[in-house]
């Protein structure tokens, strides 16, 4: 091998051990990011699941029917759909699951317009927050949907 050929493979070695630490590190970030993303709906779903009664009562404070039944699926979406988009199998379904979920509850509990000056600002406040937050599940599951699409264009989605 000559001295171009040399100096090109070590190049090309850097390089290759560059882009791999490079990519390890922006998934890295990217699971963190996700993990902040997820992370209201991990801490809901367990204090929910360690505190039933108080679910439920929760469920029955917002007005919803059968309060038990309702508590429980809250549960299993609040710990499913993030596990979900944090390992990768299924990100999409989590994602837009949570987006849906939070939109509704969003617009059932954060009724800021019927509200009295006092409390009208924090609950506005957190209206927006939560749209902030469907919005960033909105952009997991396009993500998700573009990427499956560049790795294997031709291949089931799942």
């Amino acid at each position: 091998m000559g001295r171009d050929e040399e100096a090109t493979a070590r190049r090309s070695r850097s390089t290759s051990v560059e882009w791999t630490r490079s990519s390890k590190s922006v998934l890295a970030v990217r699971w963190i990011a996700l993990l902040g993303l997820c992370s209201a709906y991990l801490q809901g779903g367990l204090v929910k699941a360690l505190d039933f009664s108080g679910a439920v009562a929760e469920m029955a404070h917002a007005g919803l029917a059968p309060a038990a039944p309702l508590a429980a699926a809250t549960i299993v979406l609040e710990l499913a759909a993030p596990i979900a988009i944090l390992t990768g199998r299924f990100r999409w379904l989590g994602a837009l699951a949570l987006a849906a979920f939070t939109l509704m509850a969003t617009f059932l509990v954060n009724r800021f317009w019927e509200m009295a000056p006092p409390n009208r600002t924090p609950t506005a406040n957190a209206f927006f927050e939560h749209l902030g937050l469907v919005g960033g599940f909105l952009l997991v599951a396009w993500h998700d949907f573009a990427d499956k699409r560049v790795r294997r264009p031709d291949a089931r989605q799942d």
